[in-house]
């Protein structure tokens, strides 16, 4: 059986080992590619608290230089692994600056990275020492900017010179998150983490500040092969930003990013959903009781305690400008699109958000929420709420700026419930604009929160008007199957096996 080595912030096969969409990627990947003969070792800091899980095994340590320091790591294993799939957690106070349990900070704005830059950092350092004194994989697996600095260590460090035998690639989840950080003069700069590393400045300087690195573009620069986690997001991070048209594309990178095109390195293979067999009941009732629990929306809950709102719409997401930026744009009808939306909902219909995220952008949906009778903001992450969204909803409405992927439109439609979303990145991929949902599109981003509201109208006059038309695009939803099986293909084929090749080619190019 071949073998894959990940190197990930999150995992969400592990307890209070996710944040966002690259834990689900983290925990069901790894599953399908041992359905295809590739056996994966999963390598995730710890965090302060994920090695204290229950049944959690010590396996020994590894001896870690780092900010001129040398470090004695712990790497413990998880229990109930399924075969193929080996998850490993490491143990250091690095890995838990702010206390235990945090696997991101926020620094604001004026050392923006800095926290989780060293955390990162430090990772890298950790996950190189394991490769070379613990296990040598067929395949190096790198995701996102957390993991990059692996591949420069690889390529300039010479205490890991075998590493340069083994691919690498490379997953881009997010190009908007590039970890940028000063190359001296800060505790949290490369020549604080590696004060005697001699490296090539082009791979890790950033394009537009010259005394700056930039993990995410090193990474895509140094790996043997890139993607990104759909087709349309390959295209999209070719092209520059362009604000007034609001389009987010290589977010600066585009040079970067065409580069690794050019060279047949870079591709795009989208994310996958599980299936599991039997189907969820749907209802009202269930997802007022996981309300109720949480203690949310009680108001709204005594309005409808004996009868199903007509239509409840929902929404499932990290609060950010990309997921929300758009239901607070204004329109011409309403303060926001999202205040447009619930004006025409009506009060015998509901609209229930799930999520956290920016302090200021959750204070600006409490505020339009609070505006009306019938809707309710909730203002944390639940997975039982969230399941039930997805089952009991109507109508699901995401309309990000930008779209790498997207899982909660996956798990949507899986329930057959139609979405409303952005004809851009994985949400083009996975949504048939009146087949199995609807897409709206337009040219500057007041255009396109017109056509989200309009759209989100129109869908909901469909359903209400022509249920049968409705129950069509809704079975189509459910009938949709992104699996993680035909991912897990798609990566062996275009980047596993055809990273040993590239390889070879940069080894004999660069004399290594």
């Amino acid at each position: 059986m071949k073998q894959v080595l990940f190197v990930a912030a999150e995992n969400a096969a592990l307890p209070g080992g996710k944040v966002g969409g690259i834990g689900d990627v983290i925990r069901d990947l790894p599953v399908a590619l041992a359905g295809q003969g590739w056996a994966t070792t999963v390598l995730t800091p710890a965090y302060g608290a994920l090695h204290e899980l229950p049944g959690v095994v010590a396996e020994g340590s590894i001896a870690v230089d780092f900010a001129g320091q040398r470090e004695n790591v712990q790497v413990y294993r998880l229990p109930g692994e399924p075969d193929g799939v080996a998850h490993r957690v490491l143990d250091h106070p690095h890995f838990a600056p702010s206390g235990a349990g945090t696997i991101y900070d926020d620094d604001g704005p004026h050392r923006p990275f800095a926290t989780d830059a060293s955390k990162f950092a430090f990772l890298c350092a950790a996950a190189a020492t394991y490769i070379r004194d613990v296990q040598q994989p067929d395949v190096v697996h790198l995701h996102d900017w957390h993991a990059a600095l692996l591949l420069l260590l690889r390529e300039s460090d010479p205490q890991f010179a075998a590493l340069r035998d083994i691919p690498c690639v490379y997953t881009i989840h997010n190009l908007a998150l590039q970890g940028i950080r000063p190359l001296d003069g800060d505790a949290s700069s490369l020549a604080a983490w590696f004060p005697n590393l001699a490296y090539n400045m082009q791979d890790v300087v950033d394009p537009r500040y010259a005394d700056c690195i930039n993990p995410m573009a090193l990474g895509i620069r140094l790996a043997d092969r890139v993607n990104t986690v759909s087709p349309t997001y390959a295209r999209e991070v070719l092209q520059p930003d362009d604000p007034a048209a609001g389009f987010l594309g290589a977010e600066g990178l585009e040079s970067v990013t065409r580069a690794a095109d050019a060279e047949g390195r870079l591709v795009g293979i989208l994310n996958g959903c599980m299936y599991p067999k039997g189907r969820r009941p749907h209802g009202w009732q269930p997802l007022a009781r996981e309300l109720k629990k949480l203690q949310a929306g009680d108001e709204l809950l005594q309005r409808f305690s004996r009868r199903r709102p007509r239509s409840v719409v929902t929404s499932v997401g990290r609060v950010t400008a990309q997921k929300v930026g758009l239901l607070l744009q204004p329109v011409e009808t309403a303060p926001t699109a999202l205040d447009a939306i619930l004006q025409s909902l009506g009060d015998d219909s509901v609209f229930v958000m799930l999520g956290s995220g920016d302090p200021q952008l959750e204070a600006d949906l409490h505020d339009v929420c609070n505006r009306h009778n019938n809707a309710l903001f909730v203002n944390s992450f639940s997975e039982g709420l969230a399941n039930h969204l997805y089952d009991c909803g109507d109508l699901f409405l995401m309309p990000s700026t930008f779209e790498p992927c997207g899982i909660s439109q996956l798990l949507a439609m899986r329930a057959g419930q139609p979405c409303v979303v952005h004809g851009v990145g994985g949400l083009r991929d996975t949504v048939s604009d009146g087949e199995t949902g609807f897409v709206f599109n337009g040219d500057t981003p007041a255009a396109q929160a017109e056509a989200f509201v309009a759209t989100t109208q129109s869908a909901l006059q469909l359903r209400a008007e022509n249920p049968d038309r409705w129950q069509a695009i809704s079975r189509a939803a459910a009938k949709q199957r992104f699996t993680w099986d035909d991912a897990a293909c798609a990566y062996i084929a275009e980047l596993y096996s055809n990273a040993r090749t590239v390889a070879e080619e940069k080894t004999y190019a660069t004399g290594h």
